[in-house]
């Protein structure tokens, strides 16, 4: 899953466009760890409908703060640059994949 940064977070993120889901996490997180690969498998499954990418909050605090990233895991889905569902906690892939489905073509 590509790594996101402070640096880089707008540009591959709010100006992308389209749909791109963020995984924020941290290492020392284990349900981050659980959570993973979900977010992997969905990433594979909707290529070319979705962007998915990780954010690794300890390494890149500014980015989580900025949208008030609390706990993790913490699993944000922007549309066109707004948050459009965000799921917190280590949510089971059916919960995942639900809060997605809403949002696809």
């Amino acid at each position: 899953m590509p790594a996101l940064t402070d640096a880089d977070f707008d540009a591959r993120v709010i100006d992308a466009g389209g749909l791109v889901l963020v995984d924020f996490w941290a290492p020392w997180c284990g349900p981050c760890a659980k959570v993973s690969p979900v977010i992997e498998a969905l990433a594979a499954e909707h290529a070319g409908t979705l962007a998915v990418a990780a954010l690794d909050v300890e390494a890149h605090p500014a980015a989580a703060a900025r949208h008030a990233v609390l706990s993790l895991p913490t699993i944000i889905l922007f549309r066109d640059g707004a948050e459009a569902e965000r799921l917190t906690g280590a949510p089971s892939a059916k919960k995942i994949r639900r809060a997605l489905e809403k949002h696809l073509p």
